[in-house]
């Protein structure tokens, strides 16, 4: 008696199981990415103006439901843009040309239902928070040097990033923040050469 073998095929089920299988696990770190870079200046620039070179930039930044739970409490957010303009030296190190900051006040008021942005004295009423978080994040026009601070034809390195400044937040909820993401909101810095005399 001559015993035979026939090669086992997967049913179409458990087929389909394993290509969802291969797919999730391939799709898993790219998920991961896109969760990490949720914050993240997707875009800067250096321009020249008459007057001096400026910085116009676009920003992503998610607060997350930690923040935004706090800020429809009556805690107001405060957060700072920072920019840095050095010059490279091959013999020492990097020499700073400039250091530039924005201070934005976030706060909620549950009266009117809106939201307040304040930079400095100016103030912005927005009837949802995207309004103003759209406005914080959208840099147009900010002046960092004057003109003669730069040397025409010579590489830059500028550097720029937003964060949540967890330092000026009532002193209870500063010890909640300490070491927790959820508190700690905001971009790496983002870091590109620019040349002098041009509009990057």
């Amino acid at each position: 008696m001559t015993a035979s073998t026939t090669p086992c095929c997967a049913s179409p089920i458990e087929s389909l199981r394993g290509w969802l299988l291969a797919l999730c696990l391939l799709l898993t770190p790219l998920i991961a990415h896109a969760e990490a870079d949720e914050n993240v200046v997707r875009y800067a620039e250096i321009v020249q103006g008459d007057d001096g070179y400026v910085v116009n930039a676009d920003i992503d930044l998610d607060l997350g439901p930690r923040l935004t739970e706090a800020l429809l409490r009556g805690v107001s957010l405060h957060f700072v843009l920072e920019f840095e303009l050095e010059r490279g030296r091959w013999y020492w190190f990097d020499r700073q040309i400039a250091a530039r900051s924005i201070h934005y006040r976030l706060s909620y008021h549950a009266i009117t239902r809106s939201y307040r942005l304040s930079v400095g004295g100016l103030h912005q009423t927005f009837d949802s928070l995207d309004g103003a978080l759209r406005a914080m994040q959208r840099i147009r026009n900010w002046h960092i040097v004057e003109l003669d601070e730069l040397e025409a034809g010579v590489s830059y390195n500028a550097a720029l990033r937003m964060r949540h400044d967890t330092s000026r937040l009532p002193r209870p909820f500063q010890v909640t923040a300490i070491g927790n993401r959820d508190w700690s909101v905001g971009t790496d810095w983002l870091r590109w050469t620019f040349l002098a005399g041009t509009t990057r």
